[in-house]
């Protein structure tokens, strides 16, 4: 933050209820803070504690049944609070511009790029059609999009969803605004893609000197952006501090719950895999508890905690809102028993043994005598997995990743090469003889939402399984089934008669596990399954699966793209890019000693959640090329810092460099190891 910068956004003491049916929902409640001009300020918490309604608050963009029940929002000395709808108009986007999360919800899919971006300029009266135009060019150039001119005559969907990203930053910029709000602006990204978008927002915030409310619910992220943070629990406040500060040495225990929770790239393995999280879940807003919101889940809760707890001083610059803390007291670990079984080894049999697998899709032609054009998703991969263990593959979208998944599975059928489970042929087979092994492999996806059947209670849900495969001899039994999968996943039994959405996410994607554990599988595959879900429910569902799988001895294949994850669980780990394994090694192994470009690129994007703890971090370029269309020779050539001309000519085998790690480069190690 510039010294003396003038105070642009003061909050104090807001209030925004949603009048319900069940009751007035008390979503934001006594919440203050300050931007000052030219500055980035963080806001964290898990969903549900009123980070995002907080920041549309400040825009106006609330809609019944929310209202603004008291306090003030003063910009630049005016309360939005109290202008008109005219007058917030003027300023929504001219002088305060909001990114949200998701670009495709926010972009028109039947407008050009071109059309949004020039009508979000002339709407302000600031620039002509003709300078709109122009500087919309200029703008997606300095977003990095390569050939501006013509890329804004594309439509939403034909642009992947870092460039779609690009855009709504863009049209945020467009105007010169005083301050931008990012809403969870690269949750939904690959780490190469979030490391350019933080980059860019960083940037852009030196060069023209916009504050920045950035909201998110990685600490990493934040620590690298940020110069104060806001922690936000049960509507309120409850602690700010500089990054340095706050991420050392937090002052309230739902931030030291956070910061445990995040598996973390820059620490080693201790052999126990699970994480500390955070018991129970968040108070209900519509009957806020008494005392400190956070007492019934903190493990630090003394007498004091009964009474509710202002937000005071606790240092230098600090404010914390817990009585622990402003009596002097310290947050130490407390001793949790845990029933942790020492890993043992994962088992030499191969459960599963996939050679040479290509899945290729046929393209429709440009014109009817040109050649039929190909989509090579997934283009010879060999990869394998021990009974007993875990393994990863992790790369950008579009690396083919799920593709794979998709077709070990035998939800597609490949092109060519070989799947084998246990030694049967299964890449061919028909579905009738894949049938008897449905039961043994089994599939977590992403959105448990989307694969919950909305109309069925979660009971149903989990005995459809248990008939289909002739599990249980009659309901009674079928029942007492699904009350122990629901045990099992740590969900009381009343929930089977409870519907998807009435569940949270976590909640959903539990239910989705007990699912594939119904019939008892030998082999999971677990396809992105906690990538859209908070840091405290992350790690819940990460103990969950580490301690099923000790439980049950069960084998995973485990989808991710979050880095620090993937090291936490997994024993192997493959490298993928543009449907070719780059890399492959123990997981320890790899993140100690990356020796293909692509994976010390990867590992140098994460952020770590400590300030000042940033490595020198290697942005890749451009986007992942089509796989319709590969580049010649090494895939991933045109967007490496160590490319030749041989890497043009000639396509790299995948070597082996040492017992168990193999990697597929002419110059393997040649990008220097980012140190963390």
């Amino acid at each position: 933050m510039p010294t003396g910068a003038e105070t642009l956004l003061s909050v104090d003491d807001l209030r925004v209820w949603f009048y319900t049916d069940s009751g007035v929902v008390r979503a934001v409640d006594g919440v203050s803070f300050q931007v000052h001009a030219g500055e980035t300020v963080g806001i964290v918490g898990e969903s549900g504690s009123g980070k995002s309604v907080t920041a549309k608050s400040i825009i106006r963009l609330l809609e019944e049944p929310a209202r603004i029940t008291a306090g003030t929002i003063r910009f630049r000395g005016q309360d939005m609070v109290t202008l008109g709808e005219e007058a917030i108009r003027d300023i929504r986007g001219a002088e305060i511009a909001m990114v949200f999360q998701d670009p495709m919800t926010s972009l028109n899919p039947v407008l050009r790029i071109a059309k949004q971006l020039v009508e979000t300029m002339t709407a302000h009266k600031r620039f002509n059609a003709a300078e709109a135009h122009q500087r919309a060019v200029d703008l997606l150039g300095r977003m990095g999009i390569a050939n501006p001119g013509s890329a804004i005559t594309s439509w939403p969907h034909q642009f992947s969803g870092g460039m779609r990203q690009r855009v709504m930053l863009a049209m945020g910029f467009s105007n010169q605004p005083s301050l931008i709000i990012a809403d969870e602006p690269t949750t939904a990204l690959d780490v190469t893609i979030q490391a350019q978008i933080l980059d860019l927002l960083r940037g852009l915030n030196q060069s023209l000197g916009t504050a920045v409310i950035l909201i998110s619910h990685d600490l990493g992220v934040i620590a690298e952006m940020c110069s104060r943070i806001l922690v936000m629990y049960g509507g309120e406040v409850v602690e700010e501090g500089s990054p340095a500060d706050l991420l050392s040495d937090p002052r309230h225990p739902y931030t030291w719950a956070l910061l445990h929770a995040a598996p973390r790239l820059d620490e080693a393995g201790t052999g126990d895999r699970r994480l500390t999280t955070i018991e129970g879940q968040p108070p209900d807003p519509r009957a806020w508890p008494e005392g400190c919101r956070f007492r019934a889940r903190c493990p630090f809760a003394i007498t004091a905690c009964a009474d509710h707890p202002a937000l005071l001083p606790v240092g230098e610059n600090r404010l914390s809102r817990c009585w622990v803390t402003q009596q002097g007291g310290a947050l130490h670990p407390p001793e949790v028993s845990r029933s942790f079984t020492e890993r043992a080894p994962a088992a030499a049999e191969r459960l599963l043994q996939v050679t040479g697998l290509e899945r290729h899709f046929a393209l429709p032609k440009n014109g009817f005598f040109d050649k039929q054009r190909v989509l090579r998703a997934v283009d010879g991969v060999d990869l394998h997995v021990a009974r007993g263990e875990t393994v990863s593959i992790v790369g950008e979208s579009g690396s083919g990743k799920s593709t794979i998944a998709r077709q070990i599975m035998r939800l597609d059928t490949p092109t060519a090469g070989s799947i084998r489970f246990e030694g049967q042929e299964i890449a061919q087979a028909s579905q009738a003889a894949i049938r008897p092994l449905r039961r043994r492999l089994q599939m977590i996806f992403q959105d448990p939402y989307a694969s919950l059947n909305p109309r069925m209670t979660v009971g149903q849900i989990l005995e459809g399984p248990l008939r289909l495969h002739n599990l249980v001899p009659n309901g009674a039994d079928a029942r007492r089934r699904v009350a122990e999968l629901l045990d099992l996943v740590g969900l009381p039994a009343t929930a089977m008669q409870r519907y998807p959405h009435e569940f949270s996410g976590g909640q959903r994607q539990r239910i989705s596990i007990a699912r594939a554990l119904a019939v008892e599988p030998d082999f999971i595959v677990g396809d992105e399954p906690i990538s859209a879900l908070d840091v405290n429910i992350q790690a819940q569902i990460i103990n969950l699966m580490i301690g099923l799988q000790e439980r049950l001895g069960l084998t995973y294949l485990f989808i991710a793209h979050d880095l620090a994850v993937v090291r936490h669980i997994s024993d192997r780990i493959y490298v993928l890019y543009l449907g070719k394994v780059m890399e492959t090694a123990p997981a320890e192994t790899l993140f100690a000693q990356p020796l293909h470009p692509y994976t010390t690129t990867l590992i140098s994007a994460v952020p770590i959640p400590e300030a000042g703890k940033a490595g020198r971090r290697i942005v890749l370029q451009g986007e992942i090329p089509s796989a319709a269309n590969p580049p010649s020779g090494c895939r991933f050539r045109t967007r490496c810092p160590a490319a030749t001309a041989r890497c043009a000519q000639e396509t790299p085998a995948l070597r082996e460099i040492e017992p168990g790690h193999q990697v597929a480069c002419h110059f393997p190690g040649a990008v220097e190891a980012v140190a963390r």
